[in-house]
């Protein structure tokens, strides 16, 4: 049996390291920011003591003092971009222990993808503040983040693929030095406003200036030129005049293509940054091992016969740097006497005609890998959470001790579930405020973690993936004039649209027909039950409606009555969410009226 890690312990030992490696980096970047003041005042200090030496003694001075200085300034840089690693993970624990203490604020929920007409999102509290999305989503990239949300909105529903799924997930759970490493990489750029899939006009158009044979002697014939006249000028050759007149043809030269390399410009202009932190997290992947097969096949695309996917984006990044520095003054200057812009727009082309084909496949590695990452940390961060059994045949959904993953697990109590034929359907009975809506939504939700492949908060469960439908939250809309009835009418209508083109459902409905009176909601429902069976469908269906509590009887062994129960004992109303066999007996809303001074005839 595998030894799982204590997630708050690993947690507060991550943090511990990591700010003792922030204070050794603070250290060495105040030395060496004293050390370059040092070198740069010794040695403007020694050029003032020989300022009336010959200047080839104050260059050699000057060189002796500016090679240590640059070498100091790289170096400072390198330690700043350690010292925002370091912090990058110290926040990231941090994040990670308010996220264990049910704080997971700090998390993007997807609140834009809340919908009330998706099939179950909306129901199961996928989306927004305190959603499950939230307390799963740990991406450190825009791609990885969309394929998390198509997983929640499309859960996979092949036996085959929830399995690969499994396995891929564990075996990240396991690599948590890698999975922050890729976390952090990819966090440093999250403040980018750009993202990769504006590079896509670029890929898709034909290149302008790379195949051009004009372009390419004008781009060495014009630096030639400019070396041959300046030597000429030196030597008394060539006037003044004539250097200007070759000045103003380099210009005309120079911005000719400007059409094109501002429409290029503008496409993929600062993007370098962004770029990098891609490159970086694609090397992260490139040199890790790993043993699953999907991992194996989502890692392989990321080297081909072209050479590494990492190599190429890190290209690709600094030939966009390059681009983005051409209205500073060096820039303009260069690219009247080199003509840089036009080097760097045929570069990119020449990239993008290499490479333009393995890009959306790489960048699909790259979005698939952060998606597993997340639901990885959450597999480590709950290791008493199960890895559930995927049945072959519909429907089974049983499970042993079910808990809902965003009820803090000191005060979540844990039910049963018991689903393994078709057509069965549970009617739960219960008293307001007992348990049942929360029921259904841990049920909900733990079969949508399985279906993802991630550990469900269970000891133990096996389900069918099925298509989930829920109905528990259905509301009104002003805007297209739709009462509450009329909305309700069209989620039932369209699960029995859905069953008669043969789709496989597990359905969840919590009181269904409140929009209407007593005596056609108990008929209503009586019907809808009698025709969900009828087409062999699966499901939970809540209610306060204890006649469909006779329906067992007239569906032996299809229809199963469970309750939870308000229990009044010494006039105080209490509450045990256990869940029970049977048909509810206690009712509370009168007592609560009576409570509250209302006076009940």
């Amino acid at each position: 049996m595998e030894e799982k890690m204590d997630p708050e312990a690993f947690y507060h030992s991550q943090c511990t390291a990591y700010t003792q490696e922030k204070e050794k980096l603070r250290k060495k970047i105040y030395a060496v920011g004293t050390l370059r003041l040092v070198v740069i005042v010794t040695g403007l200090l020694t050029l003032w003591l020989y300022r009336e030496k010959s200047w080839e003694i104050l260059s050699g001075i000057a060189v002796t003092f500016l090679l240590p200085f640059a070498g100091l300034v790289i170096y400072h840089s390198k330690l700043f971009a350690r010292k925002a690693y370091s912090e990058g993970m110290i926040r990231l624990n941090m994040e990670e222990l308010n996220g264990l203490a049910y704080d997971f604020s700090a998390f993007d929920g997807a609140p834009e993808q809340i919908d009330g007409q998706h099939s179950f999102s909306l129901d199961l509290d996928l989306f927004g503040k305190r959603s499950l999305f939230q307390s799963v989503n740990r991406t450190a990239t825009s791609m990885g983040r969309e394929g998390l949300i198509k997983s929640f909105i499309h859960p996979p529903d092949k036996k085959e693929t929830i399995l690969r799924r499994q396995e891929a997930i564990r075996e990240l759970a396991g690599k948590a030095a890698f999975r922050h490493a890729f976390r952090v990489s990819g966090l440093l750029a999250a403040d980018e406003k750009k993202r990769p899939e504006q590079l896509a006009p670029f890929l898709a158009e034909p290149s302008r200036l790379a195949g051009r044979i004009g372009w390419k002697i004008l781009i060495w014939s014009i630096p030639g030129l400019w070396v041959l006249l300046l030597s000429a000028y030196a030597f008394s050759w060539v006037t003044g005049n004539e250097l200007g007149l070759f000045f103003a043809i380099s210009f005309l030269v120079a911005n000719s293509p400007a059409k094109q390399i501002n429409k290029l410009h503008h496409q993929v202009g600062k993007m370098e940054k962004l770029f990098s932190a891609y490159a970086n997290l694609m090397s992260l992947l490139e040199n890790e091992s790993f043993a699953s097969p999907l991992l194996k096949e989502m890692q392989e695309p990321l080297s081909g016969a072209q050479g590494k996917a990492s190599s190429a984006i890190k290209k690709l990044s600094s030939y966009l740097g390059a681009l983005d520095q051409r209205f500073s003054l060096a820039g303009i200057l260069f690219n009247i006497f080199y003509l840089r812009d036009t080097r760097q727009a045929i570069r990119l082309e020449k990239w993008k005609e290499i490479h333009a084909a393995d890009t959306q496949r790489w960048f699909d590695s790259l979005a698939g890998f952060d998606a597993l990452n997340s639901l990885g940390t959450f597999a480590f961060n709950h290791p008493d959470y199960i890895y559930p059994e995927i049945a072959d045949h519909y429907f089974r959904m049983e499970g042993k001790s079910l808990g809902h993953p965003l009820i803090q697990r000191d005060k979540c109590v844990r039910n049963d579930i018991d689903i393994h034929q078709s057509p069965s359907f549970l009617i739960i009975t219960g008293a307001n405020m007992a348990g049942k809506s929360t029921y259904l939504r841990t049920v909900g939700v733990n079969f949508l973690l399985g279906c993802l492949g991630a550990p469900a908060c269970a000891e133990a469960l096996t389900l069918y993936p099925a298509h989930l439908v829920t109905s528990l939250r259905t509301a009104d809309s002003l805007a297209s004039n739709e009462s509450y009835f009329f909305a309700e009418l069209k989620r039932l209508k369209m699960i029995i649209d859905r069953l008669e083109k043969g789709e496989e459902l597990f359905i969840i409905l919590d009181e269904i027909l409140k929009g209407t009176n007593s005596i056609d909601k108990q008929k209503g429902s009586i019907a809808l039950m009698k025709q969900l069976v009828v087409w062999k469908a699966c499901g939970i269906i809540a209610t306060h409606d204890l006649a469909l509590g006779n329906l067992e009887k007239e569906f032996p062994g299809h229809i199963r009555n469970y309750r939870f129960e308000a229990d009044i004992t010494n006039d105080e109303l209490t509450f045990s969410y256990r869940l029970r066999k049977g048909i509810a007996q206690n009712m509370n809303a009168s007592f609560l009226m009576k409570k509250m001074g209302i006076t009940l005839e």
